[in-house]
């Protein structure tokens, strides 16, 4: 195992060096100019003079691989500066905004908290009811709680989270006013009261997002149970005299939980994908709203560094799968 992790982590670098090229020419070859908002009453010289001041006239292999320099050199020399008091990255240029002007991990950092309490406890609460919902659901097959859940399941994986989301605004926050409909991402907990205002402001986008992850993991739960429920196996430990519940949650689940492992890591990077239009819905002030906003001012180091960190989710949770996948499964060997 311990072989197959770094082999498949010496392949991921040249992996994700090919995924920021595709990413930087993409960006580069997409249309806008980020001085596109500077006032026409600007002379030209002083416009190029800004232009040179954000690197915009090297030539873009150049520009690429100084961002390579600063996305792996640069900031995790800052960041062990932080840490250790060291000065190893005095003197160094960090990767700049062209619309903040300030370093790129610095306003990625201040919304990260956000991002996470989100989807974090929308992924957890979603796994949490998909995973029971599921087990019932192939036990039980075509009974009442098996239609539900299917139905439920149906809605929530077909209808996109914007629509969710506008939906339970209109009913909840306008309607009602139950919830607040905009997150207030300067809310800060510090007694009881702040904490059930955090909470009430939560219960909207976590529950969008919960909906959708629920709603396809309980699916693939269902068929995984339903595939191992008609093993031989399972016949064989019933006749054996097991208890129904040690057949079904020791022998079954274990089994059934490979596949859906699987999707449970490899759904998570996807939730980021889905937060972008949760998090514009709601306003919550994350990682998603930065990479919005950074993509409509042609901010291509924003955009490149948030995009590229998402790659680099998607090829970690596909190791961490691998790995799990393995363990779960003692017929799998990687050694």
């Amino acid at each position: 195992m311990l072989n197959f992790t770094i082999r498949r982590l010496l392949l991921a670098i040249p992996t994700l060096i090919f995924i920021s090229l595709v990413i930087f020419l993409l960006l580069e070859a997409s249309p806008g100019d980020p001085l596109g908002d500077v006032p026409l009453t600007v002379p030209p010289e002083v416009k190029e003079r800004m232009r040179e001041a954000l690197g915009l006239g090297q030539a873009w292999y150049v520009r690429y691989g100084l961002w390579l320099k600063q996305f792996f050199w640069v900031e995790p020399l800052y960041w062990f500066d932080s840490l250790f008091g060291t000065g190893f990255s005095d003197g160094m240029q960090r990767i700049i905004s062209f619309q903040s002007r300030s370093p790129v991990f610095d306003v990625i950092a201040q919304r990260v908290p956000q991002t996470l309490t989100v989807i974090g406890m929308s992924y957890l609460v979603g796994v949490l009811i998909a995973i029971p919902i599921g087990i019932i659901s192939a036990y039980r097959q075509y009974s009442w709680f098996d239609q539900i859940g299917t139905f439920v399941s149906m809605i929530g994986f077909s209808m996109p989270t914007f629509f969710t989301g506008v939906v339970l605004i209109i009913i909840f926050g306008v309607k009602l006013q139950w919830f607040p409909s905009v997150y207030d991402t300067t809310l800060v907990v510090r007694d009881w009261d702040s904490f059930l205002a955090q909470v009430r402001q939560m219960v909207m986008p976590v529950t969008v997002l919960a909906l959708y992850n629920a709603a396809q993991i309980s699916r693939f739960m269902r068929a995984s149970m339903l595939d191992n429920l008609g093993q031989d196996y399972v016949r064989t430990a019933r006749a054996k005299g097991l208890s129904e519940r040690t057949v079904v949650l020791k022998h079954v689940l274990r089994n059934s939980l490979i596949p859906v492992v699987t999707v449970i890591a490899l759904g998570l990077p996807a939730v980021f994908g889905g937060a972008l239009i949760t998090e514009q819905v709601f306003k919550v002030n994350g990682i998603g709203q930065l990479l919005i906003t950074a993509i409509y001012a042609n901010d291509i180091p924003m955009v490149l560094t948030v995009t590229f960190l998402f790659a680099i989710l998607i090829v970690m949770f596909t190791l961490i799968a691998d790995i799990l996948y393995g363990v779960l499964d003692p017929r799998i060997r990687y050694d």
